[in-house]
């Protein structure tokens, strides 16, 4: 990055004709960020705002203070050296008046004293105001210097008031601060001389000691309230002058808000790249377009670099190319990763200038994704309508308002024969016309006057015998579209249907005709339906009939099946004696096994006729499936082990259902009979059972000798058999499934057959768990 900086700086330095710009729009932002101290100073100013005026006060208050002090101290020094002076001078006087005793007269002139005490001052002792007084022994006034006559002849106790220290102590007082009688205020000290002579006494106003600290006192006054009211006008003025600055930030921050929010409304952002230092600024609005949060710090060139498409160029040699161009301007769309991970496309504008800070790339950034997403959306919208209109089955055109061609598809090109020069955009319609093959109008259906006021539809012949429709609009611009139509088979279906309306006239003539033969055949109809319905009453009756005449011949036949049956066991068996003879035996067993099996087929025979007849009813009860099966197995257990057929029992405990335990044992029976009756020898004969929602399965599966498809049909019905009765080689009256899937019907139930030959059948009884249940449905 650093080798870019200097790359970008010695390329502009190569170029001093760099034009310069006055960037005062972004002077204050720039300076925020690359002086920090301006920055400072920004922040602190409401502070110091609001610190000038206390700070101006607490000057003015403290420079008074200082000077109170100062001349409050000069004041004292000057008091001070007052009184020092006026005890020097004091000692001075009485010194030489002692030395000039032995001069004094016993008694002389008022003006000899004053020449005495002229002759006795030292030089300047008058200076200031000061006043020396001498009084005789007795404390009488005799000379003032300066003279003063009001005084010679008065008391220095008048002079000073009475009970002064000085007049008793004298130069033990020292010099004292005190007030004469006539109100002045005086520094004053008295020396004694000696008895013989007196004393001397010195006094200088306040007035005079002061005279020149009140002069400082006024001048410093004077300079202190002008300092004063200068710091406040200054103080005053830089409040108005912060006032009128404050103002102008929020005009600016205002009008600053304005543009940025234009700028994020108008999805645009501003750039200012420091090209000499590497510093790039963006405006918020910049920031919102890329998704990031506003910083107010300046962007590396690496920073901006790295969120821009690789395959759209890159950034620093994008300015090195502005910096060496001649025209330093730049016009480019880029993308750009927004925050989110996706891509944005900005489109960039800007130029090299050049100001007091160095080279800057200024320019402005918009958001064009939308538009390029729109322009996307669009070109996708023109490839399908071009796809759409060259998909159709019609010859399709589109001409502007200036009928110049917009786009046609493959049919109109090959129905009109044009060459592919003339099927570009922008043709004129007289050239496409001129080429084209014409078309002959056979009819002008109804629509506008014209295709130039609006619309029309005709209908016209071409050379190869097609018919089209020709359907033309006008567009909202001023042009219009024609849509031709392949109506060459509506014309031959419209030919067709004038031919088939002619036979339908012959037809219709025919059919008056048959009418009467239909009439005629309509009542044979009714007669043949009332002999229908007589027929269908003598058949029931003959069901009726032979229903009884079963019932009364097996109830018939069952009484002496019976007795011959008892009596064939009873001679078996030897009641009253032996036979004498085996074979007597073995022809008696045989009366018993084949009058066994007569009373079962006539059983069986009993049992079809009620349930045909509709006279057998249920007895629902909680039926043990378990043990009702194993009472199945051992019944049969007899004729399955002379065969060594292996029953296989698979039934839970306690599986129980409501159903009627005799009918119930009677199909089961007659299905595990079947399984055992047609498997061969060492086969197996399966009994299973489970649960699905509310009703039971119960399997029998066996290895027997299976059933052809054919046969799957008829089994169920009553007396049907699988092999014909001289063939087969099992023996029954083929009524054991149909009364099996009667029994199974009447609990609500269903029954399956699923059978392979040579691999076995398999039968499911499909029972409803409880009565009421199936009774309800």
């Amino acid at each position: 990055m650093a080798r870019a900086h200097q790359a970008i700086a010695s390329a502009f330095r190569r170029l001093p004709n760099v034009r310069r710009l006055d960037r005062q729009a972004l002077a204050g932002h720039a300076r925020l960020f690359i002086h920090p101290a301006y920055a400072r100073l920004v922040r602190a100013e409401p502070l110091i705002r609001r610190l000038i005026p206390f700070l101006i006060v607490l000057f003015i208050v403290t420079l008074g203070m200082m000077r109170i002090v100062v001349l409050s101290d000069a004041r004292g020094d000057i008091e001070n050296r007052a009184k020092l002076t006026l005890g020097l001078l004091a000692s001075s006087i009485a010194t030489n008046l002692e030395e000039m005793r032995g001069q004094m007269p016993a008694t002389a002139m008022s003006e000899t004293y004053h020449g005495i005490l002229a002759n006795a001052l030292p030089p300047g002792a008058e200076d200031s105001g000061r006043v020396t007084v001498l009084a005789d022994p007795l404390g009488k006034i005799v000379a003032v210097d300066p003279y003063a006559v009001e005084l010679v002849g008065r008391s220095l106790d008048d002079l000073l008031g009475p009970g002064q220290p000085l007049t008793t102590l004298g130069e033990r007082a020292g010099v004292l601060s005190i007030r004469l009688p006539d109100g002045n205020d005086v520094l004053a000290t008295v020396h004694h001389i000696g008895e013989a002579t007196g004393s001397v006494a010195v006094y200088q106003p306040l007035s005079a000691v002061f005279a020149n600290w009140r002069s400082n006192v006024s001048r410093e006054a004077t300079v202190f309230v002008g300092t004063s009211i200068i710091l406040s006008i200054l103080g005053f003025a830089y409040q108005a002058q912060t006032t009128r600055a404050e103002e102008a930030d929020y005009i600016y921050s205002e009008t600053q808000n304005r543009v940025h929010m234009a700028l994020m409304r108008g999805r645009s952002g501003l750039w200012d790249w420091d090209l000499s230092r590497g510093a790039i600024f963006w405006s918020p609005s910049m920031y919102d377009i890329v998704g990031l949060p506003a910083i107010n710090n300046l962007l590396s060139a690496g920073d901006v670099s790295s969120r821009i498409h690789p395959e759209d160029g890159d950034l620093i040699e994008m300015a090195n190319a502005l910096i060496q161009a001649e025209g330093a301007q730049i016009d480019r769309e880029f993308r750009m990763r927004h925050e989110s991970g996706r891509w944005i496309w900005v489109r960039v504008r800007g130029e090299v200038v050049r100001d007091a800070d160095g080279p800057h790339w200024i320019g402005i950034a918009v958001d064009v994704t939308e538009s390029k997403l729109a322009a996307e959306a669009s070109r996708t919208a023109d490839l399908r309508l071009h796809d759409a209109v060259e998909a159709i089955s019609e010859a399709f055109v589109l001409w502007d308002a200036s009928n110049r061609l917009v786009l046609c598809n493959s049919k109109y090109q090959e129905l009109y024969q044009l060459p592919d020069n003339l099927v570009r955009p922008g043709t004129a319609y007289a050239d496409v016309v001129a080429s084209g093959r014409r078309p002959q109008f056979a009819s002008l259906l109804p629509a506008a006057e014209s295709p130039q006021l609006g619309g029309r539809s005709v209908e016209a012949r071409i050379e190869d015998g097609r018919w089209l429709q020709i359907n033309e609009r006008r567009t909202k611009d001023g042009g219009f579209v024609s849509v031709g139509t392949d109506i060459t088979a509506l014309k031959q279906h419209e030919a067709q249907l004038l031919e088939n309306e002619r036979k339908l006239t012959a037809t219709v003539a025919d059919l008056r005709g048959s009418r009467q033969q239909l009439e005629k055949q309509a009542q044979q109809l009714v007669e043949l339906a009332e002999k229908y319905a007589l027929e269908k009453e003598h058949a029931e009756e003959l069901s009726r009939v032979k229903s009884e005449f079963m019932a009364n011949v097996s109830h018939e036949l069952r009484t002496p099946l019976n007795a011959i049956i008892g009596f064939s066991e009873m001679m078996q068996s030897g009641a009253f004696g032996p036979l004498g003879n085996e074979k007597y035996e073995e022809y008696c067993a045989d009366i018993r096994d084949s009058g066994g099996y007569l009373l079962s087929v006539i059983s069986d025979i009993l049992d079809m006729t009620r349930l045909e007849s509709g006279h057998i009813s249920l007895d629902p009860s909680e039926v043990d499936l378990a043990e009702l099966a194993e009472e199945v197995v051992a019944s049969l257990g007899k004729e399955a082990a002379e065969n060594n057929i292996d029953i296989r029992l698979e039934v839970e405990k306690d599986f129980r259902l409501d159903a009627d335990r005799k009918a119930l044992r009677q199909a089961l029976l007659a299905v595990v009979s079947n399984g055992v009756k047609f498997t061969p020898a060492d086969g197996k004969v399966k009994i299973s059972a489970r649960r699905r929602g509310g009703e039971a399965l119960i399997a029998v599966e066996d290895t027997g000798i299976g059933i052809p498809k054919k046969a799957l049909e008829r089994l169920g019905r009553p007396f049907e058999q699988v092999a014909r009765q001289m063939t087969r080689d099992h023996k029954g009256s083929g009524l054991g499934l149909a009364i099996t899937q009667s029994i199974v019907q009447l609990h609500g139930g269903d029954m399956r057959i699923d059978s392979s030959e040579g691999v076995g059948t398999r039968v499911t009884l499909s029972l409803p768990l409880h009565q009421q249940a199936a009774n309800a449905a």
